[in-house]
């Protein structure tokens, strides 16, 4: 059974970071360590985080670069430098996870795939509420849920929609998990990518030109997203050419990844 390090990549909503921090804490089987990858938050994520560290169940490790920008890329690979499990299950701060979630990321693990779930998702008017009390417990017949299906835990029948595929599409690294060997082996997320979104299907589309296939999971590894405004979408179309160009030349590696953070 591999060891699992978790990753949580997060960015200035520390509200929401305390609710993913707590159902992570009431996980019935805990990952080996927990490492917030930090995009430059104010020190009231850090103090919220040196907080939880004396209570939680595992090392609790926070790494921070400065505010520049959008860079989700560089601090995920920063994270993945720290990890020391042999499998990474990857999240962002702004999800509640279902307390089986590590289970299920460890009973889907194989080698020769990465692993994309999905997520139901919270309603903005409901998102306040489950802040201010904490709400984590949380499941398919919670009010205020979008995407209700997502929220369908039924290990027993989860092999009857398992799919398997080369495809990159519809990759999203809310709930994403790899092969730490893998992940070194495309040479992590592009730093390139420095804008919002895709930067996860390119790294996947890497996977697959390496034979690394996708495996795609229902009624398992159930989270739950909360609302908030997307962010700016202006480096999109660079993005997306990015995946496009990594399709096309069937790319192995980036030249500016992990190796490079």
């Amino acid at each position: 059974m591999p060891t699992i390090s978790l990753i949580v990549a997060t960015y200035n909503w520390p509200e929401a970071l305390n609710v993913c921090l707590l159902s992570i804490k009431h996980q019935t089987v805990f990952p080996c360590e927990v490492i917030i990858a930090d995009d430059g938050s104010t020190p009231v994520t850090k103090s919220l985080i040196d907080s939880y560290k004396k209570t939680f169940p595992v090392p609790l490790i926070h790494v921070w670069h400065e505010d520049n920008g959008f860079r989700k890329s560089l601090i995920l690979n920063k994270g993945v430098l720290k990890a020391s499990g042999d499998y990474i299950v990857q999240i962002d701060g702004d999800v509640i996870l279902d307390k089986h979630f590590i289970t299920d990321h460890l009973s889907v693990a194989e080698k020769g795939f990465f692993v994309r779930g999905t997520r139901a998702h919270i309603r903005k008017d409901r998102v306040g509420r489950v802040l201010k009390q904490g709400l984590i417990n949380l499941n398919y017949f919670s009010p205020g849920l979008m995407h209700r299906f997502n929220a369908l835990r039924i290990p027993k029948l989860a092999f009857l929609i398992e799919m398997k595929a080369s495809s990159s599409d519809r990759v999203r690294g809310s709930n994403l998990a790899f092969w730490r060997s893998d992940f070194i082996l495309v040479n992590g997320y592009d730093n390139d990518l420095t804008g919002w979104g895709h930067e996860d299907e390119e790294l996947a589309a890497r996977f697959i030109n390496n034979g690394i296939w996708k495996k795609s999971v229902k009624f398992k590894c159930v989270q739950y997203h909360l609302y908030h405004t997307e962010r700016s979408y202006s480096q999109k179309a660079f993005h997306v050419s990015a995946v496009d160009n990594t399709r096309q030349k069937s790319l192995k590696a980036c030249t500016n990844g992990i190796a490079q953070s």
